[in-house]
């Protein structure tokens, strides 16, 4: 019995760790290329209207109600102190350093990273990806590194626009539900926002694109069992990156926090 569960656990273990190792040097692997290869800039075009444009209406449509719901919310809990004024601010700040990025991540993530890791998976399940590798093309450069620099350079900008209707959904509840003093709301975000928080939202949705990209990609260069195997893998694509995301946004909050 004791025998049993050592080798269970150690078992665990080891394959814990091998996954992890293949999950890290799958990303070294990717920047190596990417330095040492020439970048193809119309797969990165192409791979960054497929990722960030094609998701503009989900990512709208998330900001503008986030907003709304926040800024609902938080009217009943400041109603109770006195602090109505400070609505925008908080609105802004949340929007900005916190439920922008990670919404936005989790959305392009449902969208798009599920989407990388099913085509991917395709490829290797038909054998798409030993045509191209006999073909000596570096699949790699031709299949992850666009796709990783597609999703850094795209999501912060997808952020942006959620941060936007976010703000603008919160100002719309306010002033036309809540019938708060609409300067009041803008001059609680010109007094309190800086231009720091504005820069950490955006090195967070950066960091979430590459988790996603990097998720998506690995999963589906790693698909087998056929198309049973690409459903697997997108669903774990997604579930993995939604947890990453989600953890590294603490650390980074933490790390952000000190500069």
């Amino acid at each position: 019995m004791v025998i049993s569960l050592a080798h269970f656990i150690g078992s665990t273990i080891v394959s814990t760790c091998n996954s992890i190792g293949y999950f890290v040097l799958f990303l070294i692997k990717a920047c190596k290329t990417g330095i040492t290869t020439r970048l193809k800039i119309k797969k990165l075009f192409a791979h960054m209207n497929d990722i960030g444009v094609e998701s503009i209406n989900i990512v709208v449509l998330t900001g503008a109600f986030t907003g709304m719901v926040f800024a609902l919310q938080t009217y009943i809990g400041f109603q109770r102190v006195g602090g109505e004024q400070f609505l925008g601010a908080v609105v802004a700040l949340g929007m900005i350093r916190e439920l922008g990025p990670v919404l936005t991540g989790l959305m392009i993530t449902g969208r798009a990273g599920s989407a990388i890791a099913a085509e991917i998976g395709t490829m290797n399940i038909t054998e798409q990806l030993d045509a191209l590798r006999t073909l000596r093309i570096n699949t790699h450069q031709y299949l992850v590194v666009p796709r990783i620099l597609a999703s850094i350079i795209i999501v912060p900008c997808m952020t942006i626009i959620a941060m936007m209707c976010g703000i603008v959904g919160g100002y719309i509840t306010a002033v036309h539900v809540l019938q708060l003093s609409p300067e009041d709301y803008m001059n609680s975000i010109k007094g309190f926002v800086e231009l720091s928080d504005v820069t950490g939202g955006l090195v967070k949705a950066a960091a979430f694109g590459l988790i996603l990209s990097w998720v998506g990609t690995y999963k589906g260069f790693y698909t087998h069992g056929g198309a049973r195997g690409v459903g697997i893998a997108t669903t774990q694509s997604v579930v993995l990156s939604s947890i990453m995301i989600l953890i590294s946004n603490y650390f980074l909050t933490k790390m952000l926090e000190h500069m």
